[in-house]
């Protein structure tokens, strides 16, 4: 893949291939391109002026975009990280964040109390050697109380860390289960245009790894990242409370260390993603040069594709041999403050100590601290990395999640709908327009037409003039700009967009079934007898087929129906619509990509059995409507000519006749 200088650089042998299949005409045209390329273009001195002033705003206007795409980067997104936390609810987080101080504040105070005992220790010592204590019992010095508090405080900090641990879990799997079925709900209810203008590799990275991510590595990520700063928040503390000199120097190390960390994030950022982009490639050859093994082998390209697979290894090492090189440079970094701040510890701890009576538990517990704090800032910055980049995935999910629905709710409520309706199947369009967005153009511009109860409709014209849009305004999949569509007298824009799709039956170029039973297929909602499954089948000329099949009806379909033919899938299709029993069917392009045998069939059973129903074609093919009661011909979103087939093959200067000469 790629330009052919880029595969005649990275695959020669696939390259002299390809050259013998070069005709001479390929080298005329490419000779003749490189002399046009060579001709020097003329300019006056005002244009040169021109451009190089152009150049330089350009220059200017690139560099403003530089400075604000680095202020962007160098930001904590603090609107994921709210979104993140809106999802786990207003009980859960308070429970989180009480259960995080009070964990952190308890273990603070086991280290004072260990302080304080020790104090009391090397006091009582020093006592007895002053006393010059005779009897054991009298230099004895009681552990016992002090050794019951310990241990009241220590079980009380094991039931603290077990009910954050929940907290932490329980909060990570109610975010993710929240915005999973926010973006399924999304998804399900998301307007077509949202299909059309997304990938479909995008949608299905939110469902599989950014919601991965969400569930399992953001919860991890922020556990650690709060243990770490509320340690580090309690070291500096402690430090602070033994010597309060220490606030002095405190100041220059924590605008390093900022610095430092802002840094570090945008190059750990962009470096995870370069690992991340560098991945996928690798373990994408490697899974096609095993689907493809064996057609490798035949043609000998084993060296070409072991070289590929080594040079994507390669840039996939190095981008992790990079981001292991950056951790180690911030770690290197974090631990010279990490040295300074245990020697402006140790300097003011000892200086007051001589000054003030200062205690030996105090000053040990003080220089304690003081050693954590570079592991503790180390871990913070790092964590605080990891946390911008997962939370990219809160990000793209929300951005889906605020899609724009379909509006399901119409004027009338399902009680208010006639029953059985529409009884009769008359289709009544007047002046409609409608576009697929607000932002486009409309496809459809003003367009009549009244089709009659049990009619059949054939519409056919070039690509592009708006036949498939016709189909989709009748289920209101399109916005509608002026006009309606009044089906058996009542508008369908006043119906609730179930109701009005449950009522139609369509059958599509490309035919759907599902993985499971054939009785499913024909009867997803299990409202028909397996009498009227079979008389669907016979209709369709079916009945052999699935006959043939061990369990009959409660055959297994494959994912897609692979396990039967496209023509077979297709009079399936019109099976099952057939089983519905709905007035009104359309086909768009239903016999495009089916042989000449299956479409004789298809028609044959859409004149008998939809015989007293209205039936829209829309043909790729124009002698498959030339059965039509009328026909519509449409051009750039318009009907260009509206009456019965034999009137219009009549008319020699017709578009429709021209259509049916050139299809001959």
């Amino acid at each position: 893949q790629g330009t052919l200088k880029d595969i005649q650089c990275a695959e020669p042998e696939l390259f002299e291939q390809w050259r013998a299949l070069m005709n001479r005409q390929d080298k005329e045209n490419t000779t003749e391109l490189k002399r046009k390329s060579f001709r020097r273009p003329m300019y006056s001195t005002d244009t040169l002026a021109t451009e190089d002033e152009d150049e330089d705003s350009t220059t200017s206007t690139d560099e403003d975009s530089l400075r604000a795409e680095l202020r962007h980067r160098t930001t904590i997104p603090w609107s994921s990280f709210a979104t993140y936390l809106r999802s786990a609810g207003l009980l859960l987080l308070p429970l989180l964040v009480l259960s995080q101080l009070t964990k952190h504040t308890l273990m603070v105070a086991i280290d004072f109390w260990l302080a304080h005992w020790t104090s009391r220790v090397i006091a009582a010592q020093i006592g007895s050697a002053e006393r010059n204590c005779t009897s054991t019992k009298d230099c004895e010095f009681s552990h016992s109380s002090y050794l019951q508090v310990f241990c009241g405080l220590c079980a009380l900090g094991i039931v603290l860390c077990l009910i954050t641990s929940l907290a932490v879990e329980w909060t990570g799997l109610r975010v993710s289960r929240e915005l999973h079925c926010s973006l399924l709900r999304t998804i399900v209810l998301a307007p077509m245009r949202l299909f059309e203008t997304t990938p479909l590799g995008n949608i299905l990275n939110r469902f599989s790894a950014d919601t991965n991510t969400i569930d399992q590595h953001i919860p991890v990520t922020l556990e650690c990242l709060s243990r770490s700063t509320l340690l580090c928040v309690s070291a500096v503390g402690v430090i602070s409370y033994v010597t309060p000199l220490f606030l002095i120097a405190l100041l220059p190390l924590a605008v390093a260390c900022y610095f430092i960390q802002k840094y570090f994030r945008v190059a750990s950022r962009d470096l995870q993603q370069l690992e991340d982009s560098t991945e996928m490639p690798l373990l994408s050859h490697y899974s096609q040069t095993i689907e493809g093994l064996t057609t490798i082998r035949a043609f000998r390209h084993e060296q070409r594709f072991k070289k590929k697979l080594l040079e994507h290894t390669d840039a996939n090492n190095i981008s992790s041999l990079f981001l292991m090189a950056a951790n180690r440079w911030l770690e290197v970094r974090m631990e010279y403050i990490g040295a300074f701040v245990v020697l402006i510890a140790a300097v003011t701890s000892i200086s007051n100590a001589l000054c003030s009576q200062l205690s030996a538990g105090l000053v040990g517990l003080g220089l304690t601290y003081a050693l954590m704090v570079s592991n503790y800032l180390n871990w913070i910055v790092r964590n605080l990395a990891d946390m911008e980049v997962q939370l990219g995935c809160v990000k793209r999910v929300s951005g889906l999640i605020h899609t724009q629905p379909e509006s399901y709710d119409g004027l009338m409520t399902p009680a208010q709908v006639p029953a059985g309706w529409p009884k009769y199947g008359e289709i009544q369009i007047k002046n409609l327009s409608v576009r697929y967005d607000s932002s486009l153009k409309p496809v459809l511009r003003h367009v009549s037409a009244h089709i009659r109860p049990g009619q059949k409709v054939g519409i056919c014209g070039r690509t592009g003039s708006g036949k498939s849009s016709f189909s989709l305004a009748l289920f209101r999949m399109l916005d509608t700009i002026e006009g309606q569509i009044a089906i058996d007298g009542i508008d369908i824009a006043k119906l609730p967009l179930q109701t009005l799709r449950s009522k139609f039956s369509i059958i599509l170029q490309d035919p759907i079934l599902f993985s499971g039973t054939i009785r499913f297929n024909l009867d997803p909602e299990r409202k028909a007898t397996d009498q009227m499954l079979w008389e669907a089948l016979e209709i369709a000329q079916l009945m052999p087929v699935v006959k043939a099949l061990p369990g009959g009806l409660d055959a297994m379909v494959t994912e897609g129906g692979e396990n039967f033919s496209q023509g077979q899938r297709q009079l399936f299709c019109l099976a099952r619509a057939f089983v519905r029993k709905s007035s009104i069917l359309i086909m768009d392009e239903a016999t495009a990509s089916i042989d000449m045998a299956t479409e004789s069939i298809l028609q044959k059973v859409v004149m008998t059995a939809f015989a007293d129903r209205t039936v829209v074609t829309i043909a790729h093919r124009v002698h498959t409507i030339l059965g039509s009661d009328v026909v519509i011909v449409m051009k750039h979103g318009a009907i260009l000519e509206y009456d019965e087939p034999d009137v219009l093959l009549e008319q020699k200067d017709s578009v429709f006749s021209a259509f049916v000469r050139a299809d001959k």
